[in-house]
C-alpha cells in the first residue's frame, strides 16, 4: 500500500520496499543493441552517419548537464542509471544531430538534444521548491517523492520530441524514408524540415514515441500514482494547461532553455506566468484590441495596421496587457515594461528589428497630413487575427532612417504574415545545410546558477511611522468596509486582495507568493503586493503622480490609513520575516493583519517555512 492505502504495482512495490534490488533486476532485462559503428562519411555527401548515446553525451557541456541532473534526484550512480540515463540516452540517440527548430532556438546541429537536456535540468531545479503531490500529507510526499521527481523529468524530456516525428523529413542515402517509431536511425541520413508542417502539431505527436524512451517497468511504476499519471499523460498529450504543477514546471523550464539559447534572460523566464505564456500573451493582446485598444485614429492612436504589420505604441500596449493579464490572474508577469518587451520578442509574438531589439521608432502620417514619431512594438498580423482583420490604415508608417517613400518593411525579407513553425522570431529561416554544428558556447555554470532567485527587497524608502495612542483599532472583515465605486483605494485595494485570494489569482504560502500566513493571520509581502495592485490598477499612476510619490507607496499609504494592519510595540508597520530554505535564508518585509477574516473565510495553516522575527 502506498500512503494513501492503494495498492501499488508488483514493480512499484519492489522499488518503494528495495530499490537496490529492483534496479538490479531491471539491469539483467535485454537492452538494445547499440548502434554499430560506421564508417566516416564525406562532408561533400550533405549525409551524417548515426552516433552512439556515449558520443552523443561525451562533450563536457552534455556531461555538465547530465551531472547536474543527478545532484537534483536523491538516488544512487547505479539507480540514476537505470531511472534517469537510460532514457536520456535512448532519447540521444532517437534525435542525434537535429535541431530543435529551423530558424530559432537550438536550431544547430544537436540542438535538439541540447534543449532536451537543458530542460531537465531546469524543471528538476524548479521541483526542489515544491512538495508534491500537493496538498498531501508528509507522510505520502515521502512515498511518493522520488516517482514525482522522475516524471518532471521524463516530461521535461519528452516535451519536443514529437517534432522528430511531424517536423522534419529524414531520409537514408536511397531515399527510404525514416520515421521515429521505427527505432534509432542505423544508416547514413540526411534531413529537411517539412514547409507544410503544423505549428503544435509535435505536442500532440508526442504520443507516438514516449514509449520508445520510458521502459514498461518504469511506466508501470507511474501509474501506480493516479494522480502523477494522470497530470503526466495530459502534459504528454499537449493539455498543459491540465496538467496541473507538472504543466508548470515544464513550462518555465522550457521558457528558461529557450531565452537562454535566444540570448535573453532565463532567469526572467522563470518567473514568467504560468501555463502557457505565449497563449496567455495573445489572449491578452487579441482582447486588448476587440475590447480597449483604438487603432488607426487619424491623430492620437493605441496602434496602427498596415497591410503586413500591427504598430502598437510601445508603453501603451505594455501597460495594458500587464493589467489585464494581472486581472485575469496570470502571475509573474515582469514589472519593467523591457521586460515584457524582451518576454514578447522571446515569444516570437513582437518582431525584432534590424539589429535584434524589440522597439522600433517610426513617423505615422495620416491622409489629413498628421503626423507622429512613437515607439513601437511590431507584430505580425497573423499572430492576432485567424480570419478578417480590421481595414488597413489609409496613411503611411515610416520606420526611422528608412526613406519616408518605401514601403512598410516585411522584417529581414520574411513576409510580415509569416509564422516560424517553431513560433520564433520572423527571420530568415536558414536551410539544412547552414545549421551549425557547434555547440552553444554559452558558461553552463553560470546558467545553471541562475536558480538561486534574487533576494528580497526591504521596504525601507518609508521612514517609521510616529508611535501611535495604544488603544486597539478593530479591524474590519474586507466586507464590511464601504463598496463605494471600484476606484482604486485603501478599501478597494482589500476587497481586491480577498477576491484574488478566493479565486486563486493570488497564491498564499507559495515560494514567490506576496502573501502568507504566519503567527496564525495573513501576512503581506511589502512592497510586492502593493506593486501587484497598482500595476493592475493604471487609474493608481496618476493619483500616485499628483502627491508626487511611487505609484506603490500611493497603495500603501491607503492600505495604512485603514489601520487594518498590527504595528510593532514600537510603533513600527513593517514586520519582517526569516524564510529557512535547504541551502539559505532570507527575509520578507511586510505587514501583519489584525483579523485574518479580512482576507480568509478559512485561514490557512502557517507557512513553516517563515519566522516572524522580534
Amino acid at each position: 500500500m502506498d500512503a494513501r492505502g492503494k495498492a501499488l504495482p508488483e514493480k512499484a512495490k519492489g522499488f518503494l520496499a528495495n530499490p537496490a534490488a529492483w534496479l538490479a533486476a531491471l539491469s539483467l532485462r535485454k537492452k538494445a543493441p547499440a548502434v554499430a559503428a560506421q564508417p566516416s562519411v564525406p562532408p561533400q555527401s550533405g549525409l551524417m552517419h548515426p552516433e552512439t548515446a556515449a558520443t552523443l553525451l561525451a562533450s563536457p557541456r552534455r556531461q555538465k548537464l547530465l551531472e547536474h541532473i543527478w545532484q537534483r534526484t536523491s538516488l544512487s550512480r547505479a539507480q540514476f542509471a537505470t531511472l534517469y540515463l537510460a532514457p536520456l540516452e535512448r532519447y540521444a540517440e532517437l534525435v542525434q544531430l537535429l535541431p530543435a527548430s529551423e530558424g530559432h532556438h537550438h536550431a544547430h546541429l544537436g540542438g535538439m538534444l541540447d534543449h532536451g537536456l537543458e530542460v531537465v535540468a531546469f524543471a528538476l531545479k524548479l521541483r526542489q521548491s515544491h512538495l508534491l503531490p500537493a496538498g498531501a500529507t508528509p507522510e505520502a510526499q515521502a512515498a511518493q517523492g522520488e516517482a514525482w521527481t522522475a516524471a518532471v523529468a521524463y516530461a521535461a524530456l519528452l516535451h519536443d520530441v514529437g517534432k522528430v516525428a511531424v517536423d522534419v523529413h529524414v531520409e537514408y542515402a536511397d531515399g527510404t524514408r525514416w520515421h521515429p517509431w521505427h527505432g534509432a536511425l542505423r544508416r547514413p541520413y540526411r534531413f529537411r524540415y517539412r514547409q507544410d508542417r503544423e505549428y503544435r502539431l509535435h505536442c500532440a505527436a508526442t504520443g507516438l514515441l514516449y514509449a520508445a524512451l520510458l521502459d514498461r517497468d518504469i511506466m508501470d511504476w507511474l501509474a501506480g500514482y493516479p494522480e502523477l499519471w494522470t497530470a503526466l499523460l495530459y502534459l504528454l498529450a499537449g493539455q498543459h494547461e491540465r496538467a496541473g504543477i507538472l504543466g508548470d514546471l515544464v513550462t518555465q523550464a522550457d521558457q528558461a532553455s529557450v531565452a537562454q539559447a535566444l540570448g535573453g534572460d532565463p532567469a526572467k523566464a522563470l518567473t514568467a506566468p504560468r501555463n502557457a505564456l505565449q497563449r496567455k500573451l495573445l489572449d491578452g493582446l487579441r482582447y486588448l484590441l476587440r475590447e480597449e485598444l483604438k487603432l488607426n485614429q487619424p491623430q492620437a492612436s493605441d496602434g496602427w495596421l498596415t497591410h503586413d504589420a500591427l504598430w502598437l505604441v510601445s508603453k501603451t500596449v505594455s501597460d495594458k496587457l500587464r493589467a489585464y493579464l494581472l486581472s485575469q490572474g496570470v502571475d509573474g508577469i515582469p514589472t519593467s515594461n523591457s521586460a515584457v518587451f524582451n518576454v514578447l520578442q522571446d515569444h516570437g509574438i513582437a518582431v525584432p528589428t534590424a539589429d535584434g531589439k524589440a522597439i522600433w521608432k517610426a513617423t505615422v502620417t495620416s491622409a489629413t497630413g498628421w503626423s507622429h514619431s512613437f515607439t513601437f512594438l511590431r507584430i505580425s498580423p497573423a499572430a492576432v487575427w485567424d480570419g478578417q482583420r480590421p481595414a488597413t490604415f489609409d496613411g503611411t508608417v515610416c520606420v526611422e532612417g528608412q526613406e519616408a517613400t518605401a514601403a512598410v518593411p516585411a522584417g529581414n525579407g520574411v513576409s510580415g504574415d509569416a509564422l516560424d513553425a517553431s513560433n520564433g522570431p520572423l527571420s530568415a529561416v536558414p536551410q539544412p545545410a547552414a545549421v551549425s554544428a557547434t555547440e552553444p558556447v554559452d558558461n553552463v555554470d553560470a546558467l545553471l546558477s541562475l536558480f538561486a532567485g534574487p533576494e528580497p527587497v526591504a521596504d525601507t524608502t518609508l521612514a517609521p511611522p510616529a508611535p501611535t495612542a495604544s488603544v486597539a483599532v478593530a479591524a474590519l472583515p474586507a466586507e464590511a468596509l464601504p463598496a463605494t465605486d471600484n476606484n482604486p483605494s485603501g478599501e478597494h485595494f482589500l476587497r481586491w486582495l480577498k477576491q484574488h485570494i478566493a479565486s486563486r489569482k493570488l497564491v498564499v504560502n507559495d515560494a514567490k507568493a506576496l502573501v502568507h500566513t504566519v503567527a496564525d493571520t495573513a501576512y503581506l509581502v511589502s512592497p510586492g503586493i502593493f506593486q501587484r495592485y497598482a500595476q493592475e490598477h493604471l487609474q493608481v499612476a496618476k493619483m500616485a503622480k499628483q502627491e508626487q510619490m511611487a505609484e506603490w507607496q500611493w497603495v500603501q499609504k491607503q492600505f495604512e490609513r485603514l489601520r487594518q494592519h498590527q504595528k510593532q510595540a514600537n510603533g513600527l508597520n513593517i514586520w519582517t520575516c526569516e524564510v529557512t530554505g535547504p541551502r539559505k535564508s532570507r527575509r520578507l518585509h511586510g505587514y501583519l493583519l489584525c483579523q485574518p477574516c479580512a482576507l480568509f473565510n478559512l485561514l490557512p495553516p502557517n507557512n513553516p517555512h517563515l519566522r516572524l522575527m522580534p
